[in-house]
């Protein structure tokens, strides 16, 4: 009985015809000269001697699914050589022949990412999650049960599951790397289509908010905000991102309070992550809290209600001092209440504070306080 060799990257172990893995399988009979030929490509090392071997093979065999095998050599011996230009493109030639090659889509993953091409990376991420998905739906063959289908099928998505693992972490960081915002938002958008399963699926959504308000592209913040909220409510980072922008811009002053108000409940019942340090839950919580209160003393300010303004502002405060500018951004609002309240000593300490911070809020405080006749304001740099 003539042996057969396997030659892909999933084995179905299953006696059975159907195919093997994520794309098609190709056999090679035991002690033909094919076979020889590949047995000599296994053995040499990635380098000039293993391509000669396959420039041979190809030349000698390379027709029908043998070049589709010799292609995919190709692309895997450039890749281990770290030649990612040419590994991508025998990965694009493999996937020209057999379009739901995932190990092939995988490889130019792999390579674009080692080249820095987020275009191609996403593209061929995005590949791999569709060729998973026509996968998934495929009919159960002839001939074969249901259950011995679901087992093969379960089997062969188990075991590429550490490749789409790699896939979603490639094109996340790529993603969270872009500095243009509005490009960062595209790529994380494109993320959470093709992975709307993946454990990152949330956080790519939120990020889409984040890079869109960077953009200042406000119509689509406020859409992917809200489409955050709508299956993930008490989204704290969502709430006060939307909280903070309505109360900065004087609009939905009701919404703003409210949203930040529920930011502080989910605060109040929030479990830290196993992974997370408790230095580092503290803080965050910390600084969370202090820009939901910030935010409702913003709210009070613009509705006339100084008083209140005041007490959240002095709540606020001790809680952002690790956020040097969002703590600097409270002591000048606490001033600038207190001068309106004319609490003038109490105006200048907050205000004298604000301004010997390096940020945004500098100018502005030294602008109030030579309102009130606080002098010139301390400009050294303070330490959060």
């Amino acid at each position: 009985m003539k042996r057969i060799a396997f030659i892909f990257t999933l084995i179905l172990l299953a006696a059975t015809a159907s195919r093997a893995q994520i794309g098609k399988s190709v056999a090679v009979t035991a002690g033909t000269p094919e076979d020889k030929a590949l047995a000599e490509i296994y053995a040499a090392q990635d380098g000039p001697e293993k391509v000669a071997l396959l420039d041979k093979f190809m030349a000698d065999y390379g027709k029908g699914d043998l070049e589709l095998l010799g292609d995919q050599l190709y692309a895997s011996t450039y890749l281990a050589q770290k030649n990612d230009a040419k590994a991508i493109e025998y990965a694009d030639k493999v996937l020209v022949l057999d379009s739901d090659n995932l190990p092939a889509a995988v490889t130019v993953v792999h390579a674009a990412d080692e080249l820095g091409d987020t275009a191609k990376l996403f593209d061929a991420g995005e590949r791999a999650a569709a060729i998973v998905a026509r996968y998934k739906k495929l009919p159960m063959p002839a001939g074969m049960s249901q259950n011995s289908w679901d087992d093969q099928r379960n089997g062969i998505l188990h075991g590429a599951q550490a490749d789409l693992d790699y896939v979603q972490n490639a094109l996340f960081n790529a993603a969270y790397k872009t500095t243009d915002p509005k490009a960062k938002a595209a790529y994380f958008e494109r993320f959470a289509t093709a992975f709307p399963d993946s454990p990152y699926a949330l956080n790519a959504r939120e990020q889409v908010v984040f890079a869109d308000e960077q953009a200042q592209n406000v119509p689509k913040m406020m859409e992917a905000a809200q489409g955050v909220l709508a299956s993930d409510p008490n989204n704290v980072d969502i709430l006060l991102l939307l909280a903070d922008f309505w109360s900065e811009k004087g609009q939905q002053l009701d919404k703003a309070a409210q949203y930040a108000q529920k930011a502080l409940d989910a605060l109040a019942k929030a479990k830290k992550p196993d992974q997370t340090p408790d230095d580092q839950w503290q803080q965050q919580v910390s600084v969370q809290q202090g820009l939901a209160y910030s935010t409702l003393g913003q709210v009070d300010v613009i509705k006339g209600q100084n008083a209140e303004a005041v007490a959240a502002f002095k709540k606020a405060g001790p809680l952002l001092k690790s956020s040097t500018v969002s703590y600097a951004r409270n002591q000048y609002r606490l001033g600038f209440t207190l001068a309106k309240m004319q609490r003038i000593p109490e105006a200048k300490a907050a205000l004298t504070e604000a301004a010997s911070i390096d940020s945004p809020y500098r100018a502005m405080a030294q602008q109030t306080l030579a309102k009130i006749g606080g002098g010139p304001a301390h400009t050294a740099k303070k330490s959060p």
